[in-house]
């Protein structure tokens, strides 16, 4: 056995501790680098550019792409920040400075190293010349030349434009489809090249056109119907066999389809598929060796209208409030198919309103006339008058949303009740021709254009009619943009009715003012005649206003309007009142959606008034 040595184990133990101790701080120090590594180096990026250009940069540098990767250490920065300058050039050629002077630096003076790029543009590339070369473009069967000269005058590059790869391509795209939109639908861009002089600072550009051969419509082809008759499709196709292809006239018979309210889903357009398949096997090996004959031209296109079908039957409900007339339940039933006719019918409670009607529309006729007949129902309980009307009307509408007529023949019964006088019934057989002229930027969201309508009719003949006259109005709303955020919306509003005695006109024939979409800070109607204790129409309206829209962060506004008019059975009773405000603007996906607080100068109170939507 060993005896014991307590003496030397002693003395050991402070050299071991030194050991252990220098382990520790060795692994301490390998683990912190190893987190430091793992965090990878941090730095900045600091760019000293002309704003689109430093976009430029900070979009597509490598050097702003690897910020904050873990895996970069200072190394690999410092390669990154070397090679950053030539992938700047490279970007930067893209709009149109082809001679930058660009340096690259790594500041490590501070706390986190900084990267900094200063970038000098100097003169940017400009188009020297450019060359058009249209092939193929020859009339065929004597159909008018094309008209090259035009084409060349729309080129959106023009000579002395700084060259931009963006606009290049958008250059060349917008020539191709300007001449395929129509007569040449199969049209490429066999060669296009620019050649860049850096010295000179000139970019010479040249593009080859060839036009492939004309095209001509060809005959209809439908498919996806199952429960409409295919007349509803060709009494709206106005694209007759052997007209020039047209995009446009493709896209107005989608419109129209569309429009109907048929479908779901309306596709219009050229099937290709046969003069393509024989392209593809004059290419096909067993074919090469045999000479290929030429191309058709014109070639037939014929058109193809694809269809997804709405539903026959719809039922809809819903619920709302309007300051006009107050809160609202209404139930629609709509049918596509009544006896090959469509049905649309509703009924409306409103608090001051209720309406009952249904309405049968045929297929659009082949001259594009919309015919409908349809009757209704519709009680009204305003400014103490109630009246009650029962309404037989055939109506013939044509045109476009754009350009809308309509005449209408109606037979109307109605019957007045005011407080403390006898109820007044009258009968009427009026003709109405209406015309509309839309010429707005947008028919739901419109900022830009005007509005104008007028409508013309009466009772002429003594047939079912208590009191014959004759009725004119007209209606106009302005947009105007006042710069990037404002516009100025100014609106009118005018009617007459010219009869041997008021006695016998129906109500609905003559004309109040007051309300959301007339002067506002009145009660919906509240303009009008005095009858005892009850406001009636008038024989004469005149209203205006003017309204400012501020739009501080779109879709969001701010408005300011005066509103004015009246209506009166004499001209010289038409003293306008006064009401004026402010309001909120929402441009809602649904359309505008307006809030005001109005006060009426005359009955020297204020009204809130809102409106959803854009009606005229």
């Amino acid at each position: 056995m060993f005896p014991a040595r307590p003496a030397q184990t002693s003395a050991q133990a402070p050299w071991q501790s030194r050991i252990l101790a220098q382990i520790a701080i060795t692994v301490f120090t390998l683990l912190a680098g190893a987190a430091a590594s793992a965090q990878g180096v941090q730095y900045r990026v600091a760019i000293d550019a002309p704003r689109p250009i430093e976009k430029l940069l900070e979009d597509n540098l490598d050097l702003l792409r690897w910020q904050d990767n873990p895996r970069l250490d200072l190394e690999q920065l410092q390669r990154l920040v070397k090679a950053t300058p030539e992938q700047a050039k490279v970007l930067i050629a893209t709009e149109g400075y082809y001679s930058p002077r660009v340096t690259a630096g790594l500041d490590t003076g501070g706390g986190t190293p900084v990267a900094r790029i200063l970038v000098e543009l100097g003169e940017p590339v400009q188009v020297g010349d450019v060359e058009l070369v249209l092939k193929g473009f020859d009339p065929v069967g004597g159909a008018k030349p094309f008209n090259g000269a035009d084409l060349r005058q729309r080129w959106s590059m023009p000579v002395g434009a700084r060259f931009r790869q963006a606009d290049w391509e958008a250059a060349k795209r917008n020539l191709l489809r300007q001449v395929m939109q129509a007569r040449y639908p199969r049209a490429q861009l066999v060669e296009s090249s620019a050649t860049v002089d850096p010295e000179t600072r000139r970019a010479l550009l040249r593009v080859v056109l060839d036009s492939g051969p004309e095209a001509r419509f060809g005959a209809l082809r439908i498919e996806g119907l199952k429960r409409y008759s295919p007349s509803i499709i060709n009494n709206l196709n106005t694209i007759r066999r052997g007209e020039e292809y047209s995009e446009a006239a493709l896209q107005s018979l989608q419109a129209r389809l569309q429009d109907t309210g048929y479908f779901s889903g309306v596709e219009v357009s050229t099937d290709m598929a046969d003069s393509l398949d024989a392209d593809i096997e004059a290419l096909t090996d067993e074919q090469k060796a045999i000479p290929k004959p030429p191309p058709e031209n014109p070639v037939t296109l014929p058109v193809m209208v694809r269809v997804t079908e709405n539903k026959q039957r719809n039922v809809s409900v819903g619920l709302g409030v309007s300051s006009n007339t107050g809160y609202r339940a209404q139930v629609a039933y709509d049918d596509l198919n009544v006896h090959g006719l469509r049905m649309k019918s509703n009924i409306i409670m409103e608090t001051k309103r209720q309406t009952a009607r249904a309405d049968f529309y045929f297929p659009t006729t082949p001259q594009g006339h919309n015919d409908s007949f349809g009757a209704g129902f519709e009680r009204n309980d305003l400014q103490g008058e109630v009246t009650s009307v029962s309404t037989l009307a055939v109506r013939r509408a044509w045109g476009t949303p754009l350009l809308e007529r309509s005449l209408t023949l109606q037979y109307l019964a109605e019957l007045r009740k005011l407080d403390g006088q006898p109820d007044r019934s009258s009968k009427s057989v009026p003709l109405t021709w209406s015309f509309t002229k839309r010429a707005l930027d947008s028919l739901l969201q419109p900022t830009k254009g005007y509005v104008f309508n007028v409508q013309v009719g009466g009772a002429l003949l003594p047939l079912l009619t208590d009191e014959r006259f004759i009725r004119a109005s007209t209606r106009f709303i302005d947009y105007r943009p006042l710069g990037a955020s404002s516009t100025l919306v100014l609106r009118a509003e005018a009617g007459m009715l010219a009869s041997s005695k008021k006695a016998g006109v129906p109500e609905a024939f003559l004309f109040r003012a007051g309300g959301d979409q007339s002067v506002r800070g009145y009660g919906y109607q509240q303009l009008g005649v005095q009858d005892g204790d009850a406001i009636v129409g008038g024989r004469y309206l005149l209203t205006g206003s003017a309204e400012y829209q501020y739009w501080f962060k779109p879709p969001w506004g701010v408005a300011f309007f005066v509103d004015a008019g009246n209506a009166a059975d004499n001209f010289h009773d038409l003293k306008p009142k006064a009401g004026y405000g402010i309001g909120g603007r929402w441009r809602s996906p649904v359309g505008p959606i307006n809030v005001d607080v109005a006060y009426g100068q005359a009955v020297k109170s204020a009204r809130l008034h809102f409106s959803l939507g854009f009606t005229f």
